[in-house]
């Protein structure tokens, strides 16, 4: 997958480009369907699939105060886009200047004008441009005068649940990463590097490897069944997310202990991929208190683990 990082530099138009404009933010079973069709009407028109996406996300420019947590990283979409068989990603750089863009200047100028476009799949629920006046209306209007053709696809839905980038924030944040996976079409993981931690875990006999990470939106604190990939490797853990209530830490971590796993990790890339969720955060008693949840935690995190396989997920 080719990838422009500013519409400047897109030299000359594509080959019979059949394109999607939308945030794309989880790249979720809605999304991949939305890019599926792309990928089809690309190979029926002779030309390439083109996704066009923003960077920042716009509503973390323009409506700072809401708060939203994005579902994947930069380096996260970017992967499952092209695991969806797309020819060419444009990210934007969005500022005020840009949202102050009309809707029918942006398909002039950059749509037809710099990419060439022929073909145009929007979901069922997006408008783009300034004042969200980029409609299916006003772009199958536009189509009639620089001659591409638009296709709108319905709202796509699974266990009466529509797939959408909301959906999956909601049940990320209750922690329902089983769940999840009926939106995403995967299982949620969370990447990140291993740092020094306090050291408790390793004094309960639970040696933990604490996790930084530039994922957003992390599940609800608690305890959580994950199996962690390590370079080539998988292994089967236990990882709570939360602020350690028995010790009063007050600050939110997120640490794994790999179950059978003796070597070194700090430095390491290490992924969380979740699978279940066993509890919420609590506060022991006593430090004996804990030990004892934990043990029980790791049994029962070995038994739903047992019969788990992600590794074609993608």
């Amino acid at each position: 997958m080719v990838i422009f990082r500013n519409i400047s530099e897109i030299k000359e138009k594509l080959r019979h480009p059949a394109v999607t404009i939308g945030n794309f933010d989880g790249v979720h079973l809605g999304h991949r369907e939305i890019f599926r069709r792309v990928c089809e009407l690309a190979r029926a028109q002779d030309g390439v699939s083109v996704v066009i996406t923003f960077a920042p996300h716009p509503l973390q420019v323009i409506s700072p105060g809401t708060g939203l947590k994005l579902i994947t990283t930069p380096r996260e979409k970017r992967s499952l886009i092209e695991g969806s068989g797309i020819d060419y990603l444009l990210e934007i750089p969005f500022d005020f200047a840009f949202a102050s863009i009309a809707a029918s200047d942006f398909v002039e100028r950059i749509l037809v004008g710099a990419i060439g476009m022929e073909s145009l799949v929007i979901g069922y629920d997006y408008a783009f441009g300034r004042g969200r006046e980029g409609n299916v209306q006003l772009l199958r209007q536009l189509g009639e005068r620089f001659g591409y053709q638009v296709e709108l696809l319905q709202p796509i839905s699974g266990r009466g649940i529509v797939y959408s980038s909301t959906a999956v924030r909601t049940l990320v944040g209750e922690g329902d990463v089983k769940g999840v996976v009926s939106v995403l079409g995967r299982h949620y993981s969370i990447t990140g590097t291993v740092v020094h931690g306090h050291q408790r875990g390793r004094g309960l006999g639970f040696p933990t490897a604490n996790l930084a990470t530039e994922k957003e939106l992390l599940p609800a604190a608690g305890v959580y069944a994950v199996k962690a990939r390590l370079g080539g490797a998988l292994y089967d853990g236990a990882c709570n997310i939360g602020t350690n209530p028995t010790f009063g830490n007050g600050q939110l971590s997120l640490e794994v202990f790999l179950f059978d796993f003796d070597a070194e990790l700090y430095g390491s890339e290490l992924t969380l991929i979740f699978i279940e969720r066993l509890r919420g955060e609590r506060r022991f008693p006593s430090q004996e208190a804990l030990k004892e949840a934990i043990a029980a935690d790791v049994a029962r995190c070995k038994e739903i683990l047992k019969d788990v396989s992600v590794e074609a997920e993608g």
